[in-house]
């Protein structure tokens, strides 16, 4: 998919979209026409970004195995950080990692090359409650044919959005995960996701998502705004956070994160590797600040003396 008319990605048949990289299915509906729509003039502003970064001299980056499509976030943060899509791995800065599925196969490259996401090879839901636990201390999974109450079930790979709440103990599915259920609910009928970008172990801001208890599992949201990471988690939380991220071997993702308003713990529910972004629900202008904030980041992250090592400082 390295061709750039990305709108080839997609299959139109009988009212139904189908994404041919990942399978995905969507109704060409009201609500679908309506994102869409809403998501253009951001996508003109960034248009604008790549005109100017063609004439520039940025870094050059090498995207495989596919190239990042518009509604991706790193399209957007490339060109607002002057940066441009290498013609081939030989003449690029940085070789990118992208591969928008739950498992990849490792990348062979020369050398020297340097990789980025080359070691985040799985954002499997399994695995990713399993390093949640190794560095946070505490379980997101359970059992679900031993535990007595509400849990949550849902599959294994990533974006199928098909979480659902359920009654334990019940029967394991196979190619599902159970968790625990998070009471992320913000008093006003809302519950809130947190969103962290995650560029080189640096959390520059936090995207604060909020949607009805209803649809908790869907991929819209009602409401989207961005805060300073230091008036959303402590110091130790961002460590443990960084921790999270080096253990998956992530230099650029998001992370998805909730915090139970029980106990106040903080708990990693999903990983994105190919993160989306930013979310269509976001202001236009917020959408501009943000990409231009993590564009920083990013120039960090492939600048030659980077070592993409992961570090809380931002």
């Amino acid at each position: 998919m390295h061709s750039a008319l990305w709108w080839r990605d997609f299959e139109f048949q009988d009212g139904v979209v189908t994404v041919k990289k990942t399978g995905a299915r969507l109704r060409l509906e009201p609500g679908l026409i309506g994102e869409v729509l809403a998501w253009f003039p951001f996508y003109f502003v960034v248009e604008s970004w790549r005109l100017k970064s063609a004439s520039q001299s940025g870094p050059r980056i090498w995207f495989t195995p596919d190239r990042p499509r518009p509604w991706y976030l790193v399209w957007s943060v490339l060109h607002a950080a002057g940066a441009r899509i290498a013609d081939s791995p030989e003449t690029a800065d940085a070789v990118f990692v992208f591969d928008d599925c739950t498992v990849c196969h490792p990348v062979q490259a020369q050398p020297g090359t340097r990789l980025i996401n080359a070691g985040c090879q799985s954002i499997a839901k399994s695995h990713v409650a399993r390093v949640f636990e190794q560095c946070f201390g505490y379980p997101l999974s359970v059992d679900p044919e031993s535990w007595a109450g509400p849990m949550v079930e849902k599959s294994e790979i990533n974006g199928a959005h098909d979480g659902r709440i359920i009654q334990g103990p019940a029967p394991a599915r196979h190619g599902h995960v159970y968790q625990r259920v998070i009471d992320n609910r913000n008093g006003r009928g809302l519950v809130e996701d947190l969103r962290c970008p995650m560029i080189g172990g640096r959390i520059p801001l936090v995207l604060r998502k909020r949607r009805r208890e209803a649809v908790r599992f869907c991929n819209s949201n009602d409401e989207v705004d961005f805060a300073e990471t230091d008036t959303v988690f402590t110091p130790a939380e961002q460590d443990s956070l960084v921790r999270f991220a080096r253990a998956m071997r992530l230099d650029w993702g998001g992370l998805d994160v909730l915090r139970d308003r029980t106990d106040g713990r903080l708990y990693v529910v999903d990983v994105n590797k190919t993160d989306m972004g930013p979310p269509i629900a976001m202001k236009l202008r917020d959408k501009i600040t943000v990409t231009r904030r993590l564009a920083t980041a990013f120039r960090d992250l492939v600048r030659p003396s980077s070592s993409l090592q992961p570090d809380r400082r931002s």
